[in-house]
């Protein structure tokens, strides 16, 4: 069965961290989620003032964030006395579980900064693990280019093509995420298969595209939630190539609450999070 949009979330300007402007599809507020992702914020700028100020050292807690860099350059600082450097086409996995003190800051004072981070759920029995993250540099990302030109970087989720398969950067986590980055030429039509049962949408962040046996226009800047299916079937609308994100996972179906970078079951959990916090435990 094909999937069709059943919602259409246009991004929102908004602030995040130290004043970096970004834009908000997933995350807008605690309805507009797809369980096991809670938020996809885009950033896109070449005002060095709409990103130097970056995202000073702050806490998160119960769910992974996973940063891709379009272009541009970003250093990650945490508690564990790790440093990632992410540049042009990485990505960084980070589960931040249990508890992580960390910062984002840019290391260019011009040009272009453009990437996403997306945040993951965890289950409850995952929410405690201890923190851990992984750099995943931009060549060790799968890349499978198609008989028309289609191209999809496979960051998570494994892709079926021309009778073969071809596994993600990332695997062997328990929601099974999917996150392609896709980039169709104009006038083509390419059809994808998905999971079954996975929560999944798409966000076209270049061109337009035409979605499903419906033919849905999804615009830039917006994110598409999918309705459930074997396949998806994507068309680059116009005479723009269309490069847009495939993202998702296996629902957990758990009670989200949530405190700004704290994401647990219960809002008693929430309590200790902001308490193990203000102690200096959170990481303990």
């Amino acid at each position: 069965m094909n999937r069709e949009i059943q919602q259409l979330i246009p991004a929102l300007a908004a602030s995040e961290g130290a004043g970096v402007k970004i834009k908000r599809s997933l995350g807008q507020g605690p309805r507009v989620r797809h369980d096991p992702v809670l938020m996809l914020d885009e950033f896109n700028s070449e005002d060095a003032a709409d990103y130097l100020a970056g995202f000073p050292s702050h806490p998160h807690r119960g769910f992974e964030t996973v940063t891709y860099m379009l272009d541009g350059h970003m250093l990650h600082e945490d508690h564990l006395g790790n440093r990632g450097d992410l540049k042009s086409g990485d990505v960084q996995w980070m589960t931040a579980a249990r508890g992580i003190i960390h910062s984002e800051m840019p290391q260019q004072l011009e040009g272009k900064m453009r990437g996403f981070q997306l945040w993951l759920n965890l289950p409850a029995k995952e929410k405690m693990k201890p923190a851990a993250y992984r750099d995943i540099a931009a060549k060790d990302i799968p890349q499978v280019t198609l008989a028309s030109g289609t191209t999809v970087k496979v960051i998570a989720g494994a892709l079926a093509h021309d009778s073969e398969t071809t596994t993600g950067a990332i695997s062997g986590i328990s929601t099974q995420p999917v996150y392609w980055d896709i980039r169709i030429p104009a006038g083509i039509t390419e059809q994808f298969s998905v999971p079954v049962g996975h929560h999944l949408f798409l966000y076209a962040y270049e061109g337009q595209g035409l979605v499903g046996e419906g033919q849905r226009l999804l615009n830039v800047s917006t994110a598409g939630i999918l309705t459930d299916g074997d396949s998806v079937t994507l068309s680059a609308a116009g005479t723009e190539a269309l490069r847009v994100l495939l993202i998702g996972g296996k629902p957990i179906g758990e009670p989200i609450a949530q405190y700004g970078p704290f994401v647990m079951n219960t809002h008693e959990e929430i309590e200790q999070a902001i308490n193990d916090y203000r102690r200096g435990e959170l990481t303990a």
